[in-house]
């Protein structure tokens, strides 16, 4: 078994600045990639940044310069840092994680439940 527990969104003012975390547990093996995702109303879900096991990060045109993501490899936890906040980064945020538990000798796609973001104008 194994959760993803996110935390750290809510209501901010456009200008402001939020750190969501997520943490990974359970039966891990080992984890490679880590990020963030976000869904907005009526739009479909997207990548927002994303770390890999190696390091390699990239981030979504619309955020680079204003987000920062980061991980703590030994907690399996990964951060979002989001400054300059705009009221198009409303959306349901949403840890996504490709980790191979101790049963099985492959990876697997898990999410967390999702943290709600909304910055107000």
């Amino acid at each position: 078994q194994v959760q993803l527990v996110e935390s750290g969104g809510g209501l901010v003012q456009a200008g402001g600045s939020l750190v969501l975390s997520c943490a990974a547990s359970g039966t891990i093996f080992s984890v490679n990639f880590m990020g963030w995702y976000r869904q907005a109303p009526g739009k479909q879900r997207e990548l927002v940044a994303g770390s890999t096991g190696g390091g390699i990060i990239n981030y979504a045109d619309s955020v680079k310069g204003r987000f920062a993501i980061s991980r703590d490899y030994a907690k399996n936890t990964v951060y979002l840092r989001m400054n300059s906040l705009k009221p198009e980064d409303t959306a349901v945020y949403y840890c996504k994680a490709d980790i191979r538990t101790t049963h099985l000798p492959m990876e697997y796609d898990y999410w967390g439940q999702g943290t709600q973001v909304t910055v107000s104008s």
